[in-house]
């Protein structure tokens, strides 16, 4: 299986401040609480201890720390969305669940660079719900709001389609969710994009993958 790549009409879709104030303060709230983690990046094993230098090459790319949660009033709030963007984008993916969810605090200077949530090769788990699934759509839920933190824009480079859908300077699109706590926003998970680093106060996200069989 190879990374996809698709033309489409929108490539992504946003909600505005659907979810409530409370939500995503509870939310943080029940996260900080619990034990965090430096991100990774794909190549590099959750579970393996690593070095001061893999850490260094690993943190150019991402710096952040993450809370895995997998609770199911969390899914029950967010995944109505996933279902209705899926629809209304016409992308209509077939996809079958959902991984577990990230949280995720970006401190002063922390940021993620250019990538795609999918891999290039579909999971390799036997025995497991996800094994031969691949992530077909990626969800940012906005738990802060804008006036909380300066930078940490997500931004979308879509740089397999021509203009007009390009900005002509950096090839890049600003997701309008960065100002409005409660905002959700969806996007297939192979589209390129990014978290510029955060310069001024903290800003939270939850992230969820949502899982399917290859594209035919």
């Amino acid at each position: 299986m190879v990374r996809t790549t698709m033309n489409l009409e929108n490539n992504f879709w946003y909600f505005k401040s659907v979810l409530t104030p409370r939500f995503c303060d509870d939310l943080i709230k029940y996260s900080l609480n619990k034990k965090e983690k430096m991100a990774r990046t794909g190549g590099y094993n959750k579970n393996k201890k690593l070095s001061k230098n893999e850490i260094n090459n690993m943190q150019k790319k991402r710096k952040s720390d993450v809370v895995w949660l997998s609770e199911p009033w969390i899914y029950k709030e967010i995944q109505p969305y996933v279902h209705i963007a899926n629809k209304n984008a016409g992308w209509n993916f077939e996809w079958n669940r959902s991984e577990s969810c990230q949280f995720t605090k970006y401190k002063l200077n922390q940021y993620y660079g250019w990538h795609c949530d999918s891999d290039t090769k579909t999971y390799n788990k036997p025995g497991e719900l996800d094994h031969g699934m691949i992530r077909k759509l990626s969800v940012t839920c906005q738990l802060t709001d804008g006036s909380e933190y300066k930078g940490g824009d997500l931004e979308f480079d879509f740089r397999n389609y021509d203009p007009p859908l390009r900005d002509e300077k950096n090839h890049v699109i600003k997701a309008p969710q960065a100002l409005a706590k409660g905002s959700v926003i969806v996007f297939p998970s192979f589209l390129w994009h990014r978290v510029k680093p955060v310069t001024e106060g903290t800003r939270y996200s939850l992230v969820m993958w949502n899982l399917g069989y290859p594209f035919k």
